[in-house]
């Protein structure tokens, strides 16, 4: 007799299995009629799973955050019957839900085109219309291979001869319409909200091994409601207006080239906001005790296998060789900054020893995951590493999530998702030092009192780690810092202190980032800013125009005494009419505009505008002056 707890503690037993839609309908046919699926010990499993032994179980309707997994992997396997309705002989191979939506992977000879978009989506609505209920079945794994063999459908017999022996071949069925997978799925067709669209049509290679074949991809987006879909497409409107690359085109900021993919080309006013984003954490780190180091770009390949860097990121790493020596260029820093701790005999009187970095790193990425300065091959990372006693662990971390929240703060961010890594299956050190490790990360997000989330696996392979990931203006998340816990790489590089016995110890290593890559996170800075950027931040803070040339000289006077008070001021001094000046330099992003005429220059004063078109009059120049040494300082 199965009793089954509910999510608000209540309980229901019965005298036989049940499935999850009959304890639904046992609690109400409201529930009956709006279940999709269940969770059944926190496992996500079909409306039609079977409970015979006592569980917890909440049921998932569309309000629920997990309908959305289930109806993006229907949407997928709705997707592949109507291709194989519309295209016969097609083959489908891989159709996962992803974040946002999901796609399926297709051999085919003919290529699909845009216009087949179209009619597979309407195709879509009509086998949802069809109502055909999802059925799981559980098939003997000769007999599947021969089923799909007969079918023609070579991938699917290559992915049913991978699963493992002791797993059951599962397959889905949809009215005649079959394929293997894990499920869960909803109870029906009919069930699949028709809040979804296909997007965009893509490259990929089998198993995403460039050396097999290539198939077509077709993506999809799909919600619980239309309004939910509406809300997504203008998102994607506006993330496609704050596109980074294009701004960084339109404001003459980067750009990128052929000749050296994934490497950036910094134009005065981008490297502009590069450096004072760069001297911003610059500052930051002297004031929390930081000693700023640089360590050498090319190091011996015997270096990066003493760290284990080069058996776990061997094929991302850039080479050369001179004099019979094999040389990497660095991925990362860490073991760097080893080297500088072991020069010379460290005392527990000096932990902890905080060395930061602005590291040029390079990395071999993939060339179709390159996109403009958000995924690069050449990157600098606002990269530290903390040597401390296990003591200081605690006290270290909290401290650095202070400097995280303040940091993230300045630059115009809130809020703050945090995650724990813990240990993957490929990792270096001792299981005891692993549990250490995870509890003192553990302990010091408790501490702080923060909410935060477990992911299991997601470590680093010499420690688990805190992730911080920050929401920009249109709610996307973007990872930024990290905060990774190191009891291994000082030990295989022989990093120790004398402690207060006398005895030898290896320090604790803390691999910390608040902003990750510089580049990275100016493009997440100009697309949340969409290019206009808080005043401390702006390439160019002001622009001083004149109306004719007979203010021409009072421009240069205004010009000159903005930047010995060190602000960023350009002068546009061209025989143009004002309102084209202003809407040139507005369309730039420029912060303040400041036009000069000859009541103005009588007066010693300027006219000023702001970029969003607020008129805020005539003031004298000083005044402005104490105006915006406010907006700076304040960081408004």
């Amino acid at each position: 007799m199965p009793e089954i707890t509910l999510p608000d503690g209540s309980k229901r037993v019965f005298d036989h299995p049940v499935t999850v839609a009959q304890v639904a309908a046992d609690i109400g046919p409201g529930l009956a009629k709006a279940t999709l699926a269940g969770k059944v010990d926190g496992e996500l499993v079909d409306a039609s799973t079977v409970i015979d032994q006592d569980a917890e179980l909440a049921i998932v309707t569309d309000r629920d955050e997990d309908a959305l997994e289930l109806i993006r992997h229907d949407a997928a396997h709705v997707m592949a019957q109507a291709v194989q309705e519309l295209y016969p002989g097609t083959q489908v191979t891989i159709g996962p839900a992803i974040e946002d939506g999901f796609y399926y992977d297709f051999a085919r000879d003919e290529p699909f085109s845009p216009d087949d978009l179209k009619k597979i989506e309407d195709r879509m609505r009509e086998i949802v219309g069809r109502n055909l209920p999802i059925q799981r079945e559980i098939w003997d794994r000769e007999e599947a291979k021969k089923v799909f063999a007969a079918m023609g459908e070579n991938y699917k017999v290559e992915l049913i001869e991978a699963i493992p022996e002791d797993e059951q071949v599962s397959i889905y069925r949809q009215g005649e319409w079959f394929d293997v997978c894990r499920g869960p799925h909803l109870p029906s067709t009919g069930k699949l909200p028709k809040a979804f669209k296909l997007m965009k049509l893509a490259g990929a290679y089998w198993r995403g091994d460039s050396n097999n074949e290539m198939l077509q991809r077709i993506y999809g987006t799909a919600w619980r409601n239309k309004k939910e879909l509406k809300a997504y497409l203008h998102r994607l409107e506006e993330a496609e207006k704050r596109d980074h690359r294009k701004i960084g085109k339109a404001q003459d900021l980067f750009h990128t080239q052929e000749e050296a993919p994934g490497m950036v080309f910094w134009h005065d006013k981008g490297w502009q906001i590069y450096l004072t984003v760069q001297e911003y954490v610059r500052q930051k780190l002297r004031q929390h005790g930081y000693q700023e180091v640089h360590t050498p770009e090319i190091i011996d390949r015997s270096l990066w296998e003493k760290s284990g860097h080069w058996e776990k990121f061997g094929d991302m790493i850039f080479t050369t060789h001179s004099e019979n020596r094999d040389y990497a260029i660095k991925p990362m820093n860490c073991p760097a900054h080893v080297q500088i701790y072991n020069h010379g005999l460290r005392s527990y009187r000096d932990l902890p020893l905080r060395l930061a970095e602005f590291g040029s790193c390079h990395r071999n990425e993939p060339s179709g995951t390159l996109h403009g300065i958000m995924r690069v091959r050449n990157f600098v990372q606002d990269d530290a590493h903390i040597f401390c006693t296990e003591d200081q662990i605690l006290s270290e971390v909290s401290a650095f999530i202070d400097l995280l929240f303040e940091v993230y703060k300045d630059f115009g961010f809130e809020e703050v998702l945090i995650k724990l890594s813990t240990r993957p299956e490929k990792r270096v050190g001792a299981d005891e030092l692993w549990d250490k490790a995870e509890k003192s990360l553990e302990d010091a997000l408790n501490h702080k009192n923060l909410d935060w989330e477990l992911q299991p696996g997601e470590g680093a392979f010499y420690g688990p780690k805190i992730e911080f990931s920050l929401k920009d203006c249109l709610g996307r998340v973007w990872q930024l810092g990290t905060i990774q816990l190191d009891f291994s790489m000082p030990e295989r590089l022989g990093a120790h202190y004398i402690a207060e016995d006398n005895s030898k110890q290896v320090p604790v290593m803390l691999h910390r980032a608040i902003l990750g890559s510089l580049e990275r996170f100016i493009g997440i800075l100009i697309e949340h800013y969409a290019g206009a950027l808080p005043v401390w931040l702006s390439p160019e803070q002001v622009v001083v125009m004149n109306i004719t040339d007979k203010q021409a000289g009072y421009v240069e006077e205004v010009a000159e005494k903005l930047k010995k008070q060190g602000f960023r001021v350009q002068i546009d001094l061209r025989n143009e009419k004002i309102g084209f000046k202003i809407r040139e330099h507005t369309l730039q992003r420029i912060p303040y505009l400041l036009v000069v005429g000859d009541r103005e220059m009588e007066n010693g004063a300027v006219a000023v505008r702001k970029r969003g078109g607020e008129d805020l009059g005539a003031m004298p120049v000083d005044e402005f002056i104490s105006s915006l040494h406010h907006d700076v300082k304040n960081r408004v």
